[in-house]
């Protein structure tokens, strides 16, 4: 049954600006904002000064207000007022994913406990609806992956570097259109990407991750020599968020990938996200659209307060019936590893190596590594060393194994 929802706001950014604005340009749905609680107030406001707040307990303790939203980037506090809004009885849309992907073991019990609704449509992929569509369209269908460009910030990075911009210049740009924090970090080493990629895997294999878990390689590594390599190929350079099931483990990641025009997300540009998904009946299918800012966000976070209108909840069906999937790390993956000096790419363990150069300036080598290896490496934090993932599926090592001695065999017999 519809009921009224009265919204308390929490942060008016970016994306709480964008909420207010698409909320009062739409007649489609009946709430309103009574309270925003914001942190500075002597910062001015495109809206009348009444509807501000700055004290938290005026939209917690307002028992009018049935419904929180919370826009904040600090996911300490983000986390503290969630948990206290789902304990008095409110609903809670949220689009912080940090948030959401350190606590979700917390919060996701909360919520049922208190017979409430979480809702974070905003919190993956900006205005692509990948979180809802998991849980209604896939839940019937076996998941095999789920890949995708997931931050707009690296991906328009990244098409600038495809087209010969160099990194610095590039970032420059997205700074100046408002793509890119003055501090990037969480963007550019793939900590952004892997927060989205823990809620994707909650609701398309029903696994809970800690973030820590998760390799993320950034972009930063990403120089015209890598280019250039990627170029000679025909690929393209897109920092994908990764995760595929095999067997009975999920193995998943957040690098730099060379992908081919067969790829679904090679003609995906800018600041626009795209996810794929593929399934064992519905095999793949692409979701594509604008990954962030004020307005696409905004409809992503009104979709969700729409939705409470009728009480709808996540039902975490595939955490309910996931066959034991476990997380696993214990993969391997076939690389890319550049460098100026080789003692560099020597420090690599390589389990097999396909392809080596070396020349005065510049040494690469491609070949088959385990992700732990990756993970001890410490990428994010080196400057001697560049990471690029190449178009192979991730192989367990038997099914490694079996890989390299019959590409051996093929190779023997043709020569």
């Amino acid at each position: 049954m519809s009921k009224k929802l009265n919204i308390g706001l929490v942060g008016f950014g970016c994306v709480g600006s964008g909420l207010y604005d698409v909320l009062n340009r739409s007649n489609l749905i009946d709430a309103k904002i009574k309270r925003i609680v914001v942190q500075d107030p002597k910062k001015e406001r495109s809206i009348d000064q009444s509807y501000f707040s700055f004290d938290i307990n005026d939209i917690l303790n307002d028992p009018e207000i049935n419904v929180v939203v919370e826009l904040i980037n600090d996911s300490a506090s983000a986390f503290e007022i969630v948990s206290q809004a789902l304990k008095k009885g409110k609903d809670v849309v949220t689009a912080n994913k940090k948030m959401l992907a350190e606590y979700q073991a917390e919060l996701i019990p909360l919520a049922k406990e208190n017979k409430v609704s979480l809702l974070y449509e905003g919190a993956v992929a900006g205005s692509i609806p990948i979180i809802r569509n998991l849980e209604e369209y896939y839940n019937n269908d076996s998941l095999t992956s789920v890949e995708g460009i997931l931050n707009g910030t690296t991906n328009y990075i990244l098409t600038q570097s495809n087209s010969g911009i160099g990194y610095e210049e590039a970032l420059k740009s997205a700074q100046e259109l408002g793509f890119a924090e003055a501090d990037p970090t969480l963007d550019v080493d793939g900590f952004d990407s892997k927060y989205k990629l823990v809620l994707l895997l909650k609701h398309a294999f029903g696994i809970t991750v800690a973030p820590k878990e998760i390799l993320n390689v950034g972009i930063r590594g990403i120089s015209e020599k890598e280019v250039a390599y990627a170029g000679e190929k025909g690929y393209r350079i897109k920092l994908l968020s990764r995760a595929e099931k095999i067997g009975d483990q999920v193995v998943s990641f957040v690098a730099p990938h060379c992908i081919s025009d067969q790829h679904s997300a090679y003609n995906v540009h800018n600041e626009f996200n795209a996810v794929v998904v593929e399934a064992l009946f519905s095999d793949k299918q692409l979701f594509y659209g604008k990954g962030a800012g004020s307005h696409p966000t905004g409809s992503a976070v009104l979709s969700d307060v729409s939705a409470l209108k009728f009480d709808y909840q996540y039902e975490y069906r595939k955490a309910q019936s996931n066959g034991g999937l476990k997380y696993t790390t214990d993969a391997f993956i076939k690389v890319y590893i550049g460098s100026k000096y080789v003692n560099a790419i020597e420090e690599v363990a390589f389990y097999s190596v396909e392809e080596t150069f070396q020349s005065a300036a510049y040494s690469f080598q491609v070949g088959w590594v385990k992700l732990e290896v990756l993970f001890d490496l410490n990428l994010n934090a080196r400057k001697d060393l560049s990471l690029l993932v190449l178009p192979d599926s991730i192989q367990t090592e038997k099914g490694l194994s079996e890989l390299i001695e019959k590409n051996l065999f093929i190779y023997e017999n043709q020569n």
